[in-house]
């Protein structure tokens, strides 16, 4: 079996009282928010990419900068170079030749890695094919 995570959202939080709220926000798995005030939006946004392990990939097309608008999202805590060319399209994968990487999965800005490189959340990728 596979088992989905879960995340309680508790709406109408600007009707309880404080204590009442921070009994709730004790309990794991519970995100309050208030949509008529929209409090608490960016908790939830939060919560659902870490519990659902979600992670955003950035490309970037050679001489053209990075487009932060439409990130590929990967499914899977640790995706690694090989996964994402999957992502885009199956024949990429045996095209690629190397790939540059800017961001907290690398040293260097940029530096050049294989297909087994593991990203990290908010990398950018540049796909060079042989």
């Amino acid at each position: 079996r596979v088992y989905i995570p879960c995340i309680y959202v508790l709406n109408k939080i600007d009707k309880v009282s404080m204590e009442e709220l921070k009994i709730l926000c004790d309990h794991p798995h519970f995100v309050p928010i208030s949509a008529k005030d929209e409090w608490n939006f960016d908790e939830l946004l939060e919560q659902i990419w870490e519990r659902c392990k979600m992670t955003r990939i950035f490309t970037k097309p050679k001489g053209t900068i990075p487009d932060f608008s439409a990130p590929i999202v990967m499914h899977t805590r640790y995706p690694t170079i090989e996964q994402l060319c999957g992502r885009i399209h199956k024949s990429i994968l045996p095209q690629l030749k190397y790939s540059w990487v800017w961001g907290t999965s690398v040293k260097h800005q940029p530096q050049k890695v294989g297909k087994d490189h593991v990203l990290h959340d908010e990398d950018v990728v540049q796909l060079v094919k042989k």
